[in-house]
């Protein structure tokens, strides 16, 4: 009988520790996963992978990020609802320079090319212009905006400056004087982003009345207006050559939530829809031909995820899920091979492109 209980004593299962579950919880919330979709004849699958680890830098940020740009292959600037300006070094994972001037949220930062000026724009009504390497104050404070400013937009040549607001109005602004020297309204001219498109006279705004408008800076009027959406126009971003532009709308539940390339050519007409969010798609870019062999975009939207589209097609190459992060507010190129997505809860999020197995978009570092 001694024998038997014995035997059964060590037949029952072996209680596991609170620390290795715990440890365990751990190590499965480093796990980031990748989605990526590929053909059967029965339709399409999507699969999801875990990425590598990633790093945990520095935060840039205590708040939600409303935006980031790039000011150069290794620093960016983002601005959001802790009411700073921060310049930060994404390939070593430290704050460069904090600036302090708003009152609000930052909604927009614009840097001027080969430069190290760029500007922000707040719920405080103002733009501000900064210095990389003067002080951490405004050198230049323009106001002239009766609401939040929600567009900025640098021309070319960095001589000017054209802000859009909530108030219906888009301002020019001579760089150099800090002196608006234009004024337009429009009706119910909601302006959600501006666009200068390169080498022109041009600038390309998204508003909230569903409409995409092409300006000529010249006096400041409407040159164009392309074919009302459906939905609200959130977003905009103009090719490297001039010769196209990427628009992104509002939704919920997959209604809406679409980016839409157009031409901005002669014909000026739509060429093509990236179609599979579920929610609002907040930011697009182009991405330099050097990270695909065929002409890519990437949208981010407001359900976690970060899509790769080929351009021609509007086949969905690849999708990234940052779970957790809360709806993704802006997009920028970093470089070559690196994206940077801003988010609501974690921070910004350094995203770089594998080619190893195919086209991948992975997670690398949040700060």
């Amino acid at each position: 009988m001694l024998l038997l209980r014995c035997q059964l004593k060590r037949a029952l299962p072996q209680k596991v520790s609170c620390r290795s579950c715990s440890m365990m919880g751990k190590l499965q919330s480093k796990l980031k996963y990748s989605t990526y979709k590929y053909s059967r004849p029965n339709g399409i699958i999507e699969e999801r992978i875990p990425t590598n680890a990633f790093q945990e830098y520095s935060p840039a940020h205590v708040d939600t990020v409303s935006v980031v740009a790039a000011l150069n292959s290794d620093l960016c600037v983002s601005g959001g609802k802790d009411k700073t300006v921060v310049a930060y070094n994404w390939k070593t994972g430290s704050v460069v320079k904090r600036f302090k001037g708003h009152e609000h949220e930052i909604t927009k930062v614009a840097c001027i090319p080969e430069s190290n000026h760029f500007f922000s724009a707040s719920r405080d009504r103002m733009v501000m212009m900064w210095d990389l390497h003067g002080s951490s104050q405004p050198r230049q404070q323009l106001s002239g905006h009766a609401m939040v400013v929600t567009g900025l937009a640098v021309s070319s040549d960095s001589s000017q400056l054209c802000t859009g607001s909530r108030d219906n109005t888009l301002l020019l602004w001579d760089v150099v004087t800090g002196q608006c020297v234009e004024k337009a309204s429009f009706s119910r001219n909601l302006v959600t982003h501006l666009c200068w498109v390169p080498r022109e006279p041009y600038i390309l705004q998204t508003s909230e009345d569903k409409t995409i408008r092409l300006w000529d800076s010249r006096g400041l009027q409407v040159a164009h207006m392309f074919p009302a959406k459906q939905h609200i126009q959130t977003y905009c971003e103009v090719s490297a050559d001039g010769l196209k532009c990427i628009s992104c709308s509002s939704g919920f539940g997959g209604e809406g939530c679409e980016a839409t390339l157009w031409d901005l050519r002669q014909t000026r007409n739509r060429i093509c829809e990236y179609k599979g969010h579920f929610q609002t798609v907040a930011s697009c870019v182009f991405l330099p031909r050097a990270l695909a062999l065929m002409p890519v975009i990437a949208t981010s939207s407001h359900d976690c995820k970060v899509k790769i589209w080929n351009q021609d097609t509007g086949a969905c190459l690849f999708t990234l899920s940052l779970d957790g992060s809360g709806p993704l507010t802006s997009l920028a190129v970093g470089d070559t091979i690196s994206l940077l997505c801003a988010s609501f809860r974690r921070g910004i999020h350094l995203l770089r492109l594998d080619h190893s197995q195919g086209l991948e978009l992975q997670e690398v570092a949040a700060f």
